[in-house]
């Protein structure tokens, strides 16, 4: 079996998506998120692969003449990755309570995706300086969210029978 020269850039674009997808996994699995290791290197594989199988059909299809039914463009690809990224990481948010989590994760998978999809598109070097900016953001800057004074804001349910004058009262306690 001889692969093409696409096969084997593609080949290459597909261990490098998959190596920077899970490099950001690792990052989100240290700290215990349930989309972690496997699921970014699999949303990064997934999405380099569709998006190099969208550009064969191009580079076999897309010479034909526009007057047949046969139209092809590998941008509608890119785009349908998007909406099966947010719908995998509307899984990863929880509500519990008062406050929401999983947004990071979510917006990991988002971009662990679009990695993808930049390996897949042959845009290596791009894919690995958003991988880069990508570890930056969440290991340094973690620390400098950890630093920050922030507001903490409480529910406070308060049960009694009724009195004239009860509510002022709870309210100055």
């Amino acid at each position: 079996m001889i692969l093409s020269s696409f096969e084997i850039q593609l080949l290459i674009r597909l261990l490098l998506a998959t190596l920077l997808g899970g490099l950001i996994g690792l990052e989100r699995e240290l700290h215990g998120r349930p989309a972690g290791f496997r699921t970014h290197l699999m949303v990064a594989l997934g999405a380099a692969l569709y998006m190099g199988v969208s550009l064969h059909f191009y580079q076999v299809y897309g010479a034909l003449s526009g007057n047949l039914a046969v139209r092809v463009d590998p941008g509608r690809v890119a785009a349908q990755i998007v909406v099966g990224i947010g719908f995998l990481g509307a899984g990863a948010i929880i509500r519990e309570n008062a406050s929401v989590r999983g947004l990071t994760t979510a917006a990991c998978l988002w971009v662990a995706a679009a990695i993808g999809t930049a390996c897949g598109a042959g845009m290596l070097l791009i894919a690995v300086v958003v991988t880069a900016i990508s570890l930056v953001s969440l290991l340094v800057l973690k620390r400098v969210e950890e630093g920050l004074s922030r507001d903490i804001y409480q529910q406070v349910r308060v049960s009694s029978e009724y009195r004239e004058g009860q509510s002022e009262r709870i309210a100055q306690a």
